[in-house]
């Protein structure tokens, strides 16, 4: 009967949560620029007290491993790591878009239905995956997928997908015209409660990562951008 402490913290949105044996105990949310780096440990805090716990008291730590922001990854991921040095816990790390596909497999949808989360990259670039939604199954594995107009032309031909994410919206205006692409009116994040109900089954399973090795999975090589230089 595992109790798990979950953190999400792959965009702007930051999240933690508390499940005993795959239940929700707890779980404390924000979705407000820079919360991550600033409020994850209230955050955790807040969890843990409200589930009448203590840190002492968890068995694993569970973190979004990414895809997502570089920096949300980092913050999320060390605190992650720094608990499980002090607790001595095992460490589970989870896919951030398995988990957004998680949030939306629990609705009754129709069998042939597929989702795909997407998380903001760069310019028309997102990070996205393509999951059956009755059983979470991999259609299209994690990418950075540029959309254009012919982007999942082969799935939409004969299914619905729906489309959802801070990603997606972006991509409306492409892939919109098609009657197979559904877009949600509303942005839907990760949020540790998810993240959390996956780790249970990840927990039962032992698939438990290096601590002292684990990295989050960026997908692509972080590009920053250099001052130029100007001639006296």
């Amino acid at each position: 009967m595992p109790i798990i402490l979950s953190i999400e913290t792959s965009t702007k949105a930051c999240s933690a949560a508390i499940h005993h044996d795959g239940k929700l105990l707890s779980v404390s949310e924000l979705y407000n620029e820079k919360s991550s780096s600033g409020m994850l440990t209230t955050l955790i805090e807040h969890v843990v007290k409200t589930a009448s716990l203590k840190l002492q008291d968890i068995d694993a730590i569970a973190v979004a491993k990414g895809p997502g922001s570089y920096t949300g990854l980092r913050i999320g991921v060390s605190t992650a790591k720094g608990l499980c040095f002090i607790l001595e816990k095992p460490l589970i790390a989870i896919n951030t878009l398995e988990a957004m596909a998680y949030q939306l497999s629990i609705i009754n949808y129709q069998l042939s239905i597929l989702l795909c989360p997407m998380l903001d990259a760069r310019r028309m670039e997102v990070y996205c995956a393509v999951y059956k939604a009755d059983t979470l199954e991999v259609v299209e594995s994690t990418q950075a997928k540029i959309i254009d107009e012919t982007s999942f032309a082969d799935l939409l031909e004969n299914r619905q997908i729906i489309f959802f994410g801070d990603g997606a919206e972006k991509c409306r205006a492409t892939l919109g015209g098609n009657p197979n692409a559904v877009f949600l009116n509303q942005i839907a994040f990760p949020s540790a409660k998810s993240i959390g109900a996956l780790a249970t089954r990840a927990f039962e399973q032992q698939q438990f990562e290096n601590v002292a090795d684990f990295e989050p999975f960026y997908l692509k090589e972080f590009v920053g951008t250099t001052p130029k230089k100007t001639s006296l």
